[in-house]
């Protein structure tokens, strides 16, 4: 923010009756030290109007609390006036107490402990057992402060639904935003000065927020980002600790929700990821490519002494290293250990697939994050999201004929559990060319999984990606306009969809089966899967979309409609209540 920008935030303990407007923070503790060092442990009176501040004739104060320009009579533990000390106050306070009203009518003001509601001295906000820090993406540059917004709004959708379905727990989810990018300098204004003067204002957009990506392709600047926001996360971490202290003694868990290249930089910072171990890794295969090739006695000869030279200088690393870990300790890169990592309309599958990211035969989520280091991954993305992509391809390669599962409405009644939800196969059909190719088609969707709704590009595995349409997305240089084209720009002759079915019941999208050259998969007539190799969680969640939604006017707005969304409030806390909803359930049983 800038200067004009800031808005100040009060915490409020004391207020003034009437107007309701807070006390100034420095006289509001020494009041409420005073109260509860006075009448700890007295009860309030039974009824309080809200609507009238009765005046305490003939009352006499219990006790007085003298500040700098004003004092504080109580009249009873729920009965606390605030009098002004200046003279002109006085002099009115004499007079009209010698007419024969009293102290508090005449000239004081109510105080009111709590805001509207009348607060008890036990109350207290509930315990936070589980922080969620909001990482943003491109664009907060263009947008500063955006990020506080955002948060703000997934924080106010997600105490909705904690009313709603969580309101039995005594313990509570709180999210912070992560604002890192305003405090980075990377090139200055270099490459302001360098921007041509023609269209400047798409041209200044760009440059705040297509540019992220650039940066974070670059070796020169990559570390600043990386830098940024891990120290932030472990800033905002202490400071959150500092001032709950029970936080980490009672078992706090913390969770990370990043959006778009905030996923690719947390996630290169929990796994400490850096281009470097690349950059050796084709260098080793570049040597043993060498080595299968003829080469001369000459050749032979250079190249022992620069393996033997190599080795040496590996070693004497080595060593070197060893020496500095057993003088100093290297701290962990986080402060905390991550409990769910969220991806919101994230491209990081991309960055991991150009990084030679393959799938494996495990199944399970080490592949590609270890849980030593996030015990859950998951990644949720609208169907029609640009940058979006699925990350469960590439670790069992099958996956990219299977369908994503389906977050649930935040107003379906008992929804099944994700758990319990089997794995859809994707029924290949043509990507229609107009209006007229498409037809209507109505089935009942399964009672053991959530309707499947129409997919687009999902025929492909996430392996085939470094096709050149895909490869323009996260190269260096391309930037966001690489996404946009390349994900538009894919094959749309034979693509696989499945039923679209809405809130009411299904709805017809689907278009002409056609058969491409996939290879065959073990499916059942019930249109899943036999148990074959399968993940040991499901990575890759797909809001649905709406019944009466442009598809390319979704494309425009998708990466940036998660913040307000009830569906995926829902689906946030379902995850991160999980074990405190076990453990509650089980008490209810045990007591039954």
């Amino acid at each position: 923010f800038s200067e004009t920008e800031k808005i100040p935030v009060m915490r409020g303990q004391w207020f003034i009756d009437g107007t309701w407007q807070p006390l100034e923070e420095e006289e509001s503790n020494l009041i409420e030290q005073e109260h509860l060092n006075r009448f700890k442990g007295q009860q309030l009176q039974e009824s309080f109007d809200m609507e009238v501040s009765k005046p305490v004739d003939g009352k006499e104060a219990i006790h007085s609390l003298k500040l700098s320009r004003n004092h504080v009579d109580w009249h009873s533990v729920d009965e606390v006036y605030l009098y002004s000390d200046a003279t002109t106050s006085k002099i009115a306070r004499t007079v009209t107490q010698k007419l024969g009203f009293s102290k508090a009518s005449s000239s004081g003001t109510r105080l009111h402990r709590g805001y509207v509601e009348e607060a008890t001295l036990e109350d207290k906000p509930p315990q936070t057992s589980h922080i969620v820090f909001v990482v943003h993406g491109i664009g907060q540059k263009m947008d500063q402060g955006r990020i506080i917004k955002n948060t703000a709004m997934m924080r106010d959708t997600a105490r909705k639904i904690e009313e709603k379905y969580f309101s039995n727990l005594a313990t509570h989810v709180e999210f912070l935003p992560v604002e890192w990018r305003s405090k980075l300098t990377l090139d200055g204004d270099t490459v302001d000065s360098i921007t041509p003067d023609k269209v400047r204002g798409l041209r200044d957009m760009l440059n705040s927020s297509a540019m992220d990506i650039m940066y974070y392709t670059s070796p020169l600047y990559r570390d600043e980002l990386v830098k940024g926001l891990q120290q932030e996360l472990n800033r905002l971490y202490t400071l959150f600790c500092s001032r709950n202290p029970e936080f980490e003694e009672k078992g706090g868990k913390v969770s990370i929700v990043s959006h778009s290249l905030g996923c690719v930089i947390t996630y290169d910072i929990m796994t400490g990821w850096n281009p470097v171990r690349l950059y050796e890794q084709l260098l080793q295969k570049e040597e043993e490519e060498l080595e299968d090739r003829w080469m001369s006695y000459e050749e032979q000869r250079l190249l022992e002494e620069l393996y033997i030279t190599k080795q040496r200088l590996r070693e004497i690393e080595e060593r070197l290293h060893g020496l500095k870990a057993s003088t100093v300790s290297k701290p962990p890169v986080l402060k905390f250990k991550v409990e769910n990592f969220f991806c919101m309309g994230s491209p990081l599958a991309v960055f991991l697939a150009l990084r030679g990211i393959r799938p494996g035969n495990s199944g399970s989520q080490d592949h590609i994050l270890p849980r030593t280091i996030c015990n859950r991954l998951l990644n949720i993305f609208h169907p029609t999201d640009p940058v979006a992509y699925r990350l469960e391809p590439l670790i069992l390669k099958h996956y990219s004929n299977i369908s994503p599962v389906q977050i649930h409405w935040y107003n379906t009644a008992n929804p099944l559990p994700y758990e319990h939800m089997k794995p859809s196969f994707l029924n290949p059909t043509k990507e229609p060319t107009s209006v007229t190719d498409s037809e209507s088609v109505s089935t009942v969707p399964s009672p053991t999984t959530s309707p499947v709704m129409v997919r687009r590009h999902y025929g492909e595995s996430i392996t085939n990606i470094g096709k050149a349409s895909i490869l323009g997305a996260a190269s260096i240089g391309k930037g966001l306009g690489g996404m946009l084209f390349s994900r538009f720009g894919r094959s749309s002759t034979t693509t696989p969809q499945t039923l679209e079915t809405g809130k009411d019941g299904a709805e017809g999208d689907d278009k002409k089966a056609t058969t491409v050259g996939t290879p065959p998969f073990p499916h059942s007539s019930s249109g899943f899967l036999e148990p074959t190799v399968e993940l040991e969680h499901r990575i890759d969640f797909e809001l649905r979309e709406g019944l009466v939604e442009s598809r390319y006017w979704s494309a425009v707005t998708s990466h940036t409609a998660y913040w307000s969304s009830l569906d995926i409030a829902l689906f946030l806390l379902t995850f991160m209540y999980k074990h405190d909803q076990e453990d509650t359930d089980k008490a209810n049983l045990d007591t039954i």
